[in-house]
């Protein structure tokens, strides 16, 4: 009995190394078929490729272990999940400026959009993210083109005027849509479909994917192009989780976040005109064309300036309108 108590104890003793073998905890929203997952796969897929050494991870997908707001609450307190992508919009407790990076008409177009990610133009709020959240932004995905989702027809500022809509949690997109005329109501990401099915609002937006994968067609097949805003959507990484880990392992994390954010805005942005041309030939859909952008953007660029200067984030927004 002895010598048998002793054979476990030992067997144990070698499996050790292997049981103490790192497992990160990722999570998305979304199911495979999402650019959002892919781009957290090849995350995976570069990390353990630039290590070099086994490391074990775990994509919890299809929302099984919330929304980003928790997600994003998880990784600050260095629990549950290590890395996911989250919009800045969830960041808003720790840094004002976050939500700043996503904000409606902040971006000309792709290539201007591009070119500020290019030009590292966000470590500054990245830093700050980091030091009250402990949440390192390692990468930049999104890149889809949001545009409003509706339950009639609208062409114009004045058919959009008095609209029941759907925005993110952070100020800035409260205060923007209000300023062109609308309605802004905050209401959970998993609730917008519920909530205008049942007419507490009539529209929401966001990039073709969300529509897609969220089936907001079903309940607002009418898809105003106003082309409002292009998203910025980080890898993000729990600093607590990093500070912990082999240095090899951080260094191959750091690498590979950059490179699967960029492996992430070109799926996006490369999908979203193929997204919408497929759910239109469907008749899941019906693009409309919006007249008033510019007019919009009139309406938007105080409100911006104003909201600059009050989260400190001046000299962000004039380097960002400079790039050409």
């Amino acid at each position: 009995m002895k010598r048998q108590a002793f054979v476990a104890i030992l067997a144990a003793a070698f499996t050790l190394p292997a049981a103490a073998q790192t497992t990160l905890n990722g999570a998305s929203q979304f199911s495979d078929e999402h650019a959002f997952t892919k781009a957290m796969t090849r995350f995976e897929e570069l990390v353990k490729k630039y290590y070099g050494k086994p490391a074990n991870f775990v994509l919890h997908k299809n929302s099984a272990l919330g929304l980003e707001k928790q997600y994003f609450e998880y990784m600050s307190q260095g629990k549950a999940v290590d890395y996911a992508i989250v919009s800045p919009a969830h960041m808003s407790t720790f840094s004002k400026a976050a939500p700043f990076i996503d904000a409606p008409f902040l971006f000309r177009d792709l290539a201007h959009w591009n070119k500020v990610l290019d030009a590292d133009l966000l470590k500054p709020v990245a830093d700050e993210i980091n030091e009250k959240a402990e949440v390192m932004l390692i990468g930049y995905a999104g890149g889809g083109t949001r545009n409003i989702f509706v339950n009639k027809p609208v062409k114009n500022l004045a058919e959009i005027k008095g609209l029941k809509v759907r925005v993110q949690g952070a100020p800035i997109w409260s205060r923007t849509f209000a300023a062109i005329g609308m309605a802004p109501t905050v209401i959970a990401y998993n609730e917008v479909y519920n909530a205008i099915q049942n007419n507490v609002i009539s529209a929401g937006e966001n990039e073709a994917a969300g529509v897609e994968q969220m089936k907001f067609f079903e309940v607002a097949p009418h898809l105003a192009m106003t082309q409002h805003a292009i998203t910025i959507r980080p890898l993000c990484f729990s600093t607590k989780t990093f500070k912990k880990l082999d240095p090899q392992l951080q260094v191959a994390i750091l690498r590979a976040g950059k490179e699967a954010g960029a492996y992430g805005r070109q799926i996006e942005s490369s999908e979203d005109e193929q997204k919408l041309v497929a759910m239109e030939k469907a008749g899941k859909l019906k693009r409309v064309p919006f007249a008033d952008r510019a007019a919009m953007k009139k309406l938007v660029d105080p409100v911006m300036a104003a909201y600059a200067k009050e989260i400190g984030a001046e000299q962000l927004l004039a380097k960002i309108n400079a790039i050409n």
